[in-house]
């Protein structure tokens, strides 16, 4: 049992590794191959030195990013599953607001960051705020959506044994939608660190705590690339971990629900 997982886990993490081997290879190949300097293109030795030297500045920042990251999200989760019990219990109200949290979506978040910095003010309530606002129609649509496709079969049942609203909707309906609600945080969980790091472009904390966001723009003005992409790596790497644990939380869940995986 124990040999299978393992040989699993090989199976599954051996190619993205090999596939980053080979990037890394050729980002190196082509910088030397064509001497590109550092301030252009940094290879990646540039960026691991950069990262050995700013380790302590770029682990704080990433924990202040990952702390308006996770407020963000844990917030769009809450309001966006309330939102869809909401909309599943009243069509009026689903007509009427969804529009809305359709706008939430499509509205670019840099056109409406400055207007939140400028009504909430800047810190980290700030941060919080854009995180929240485009990690939340994720956790809306998924949510509605798994709330209200109930098949008619069930929802007659139900009636036949005369139950009311909030049974359906506690025994049938949020356990029906628990597959598509953990889909929409894996996709959630992803673009809360992506709103922390736009927040921090307009709303940052300060020069004494700065998160990833701040970094990123401090490093690109002083056009210090080598440093600039140390920012950036761990920027994606704090948006792997989030999706990581939400995606092992939610196969946990799933488990325990007596579901499947939503892969």
């Amino acid at each position: 049992m124990t040999s299978n997982r393992l040989t699993r886990g090989v199976a599954i993490v051996a190619p993205p590794m090999l596939f980053s081997v080979l990037v890394l290879l050729a980002w190196h190949g082509l910088v030397t191959l064509f001497d590109i300097q550092p301030y252009l293109l940094p290879g990646p030795i540039n960026v691991l030195y950069a990262v050995s030297v700013h380790l302590p500045t770029l682990m704080g920042a990433a924990a202040l990013t990952a702390q308006a990251a996770l407020a963000g999200f844990l917030l769009s989760f809450v309001v966006g599953f309330l939102v869809a019990v909401l909309f599943s219990q009243s069509r009026l109200a689903e007509r009427s607001l969804y529009p809305y949290a359709i706008f939430l979506q499509t509205v670019p978040i840099v056109a409406i960051a400055p207007l939140i910095v400028l009504w909430i003010g800047h810190g980290l309530a700030g941060v919080v705020a854009v995180s929240f606002i485009i990690s939340l129609f994720p956790i809306i649509a998924n949510t509605t959506a798994g709330l209200t496709s109930v098949d008619a079969e069930s929802l007659d049942l139900f009636t036949l044994n005369e139950a009311s609203r909030w049974q359906v909707l506690t025994k049938l309906r949020v356990p029906h939608a628990v597959p598509a609600m953990l889909t929409g945080a894996r996709i959630s969980c992803g673009l809360s660190v992506i709103g922390a790091i736009v927040g921090e472009f307009f709303a940052g904390y300060g020069t004494q705590d700065f998160g990833l966001g701040y970094l990123i723009i401090l490093t690109n003005a002083q056009t210090k690339t080598p440093y600039l992409f140390a920012s950036v790596l761990f920027s994606t790497g704090l948006g792997l971990i989030f999706f990581s644990a939400v995606a092992a939380l939610s196969s946990k869940t799933l488990d325990r629900w007596g579901g499947r995986d939503v892969n």
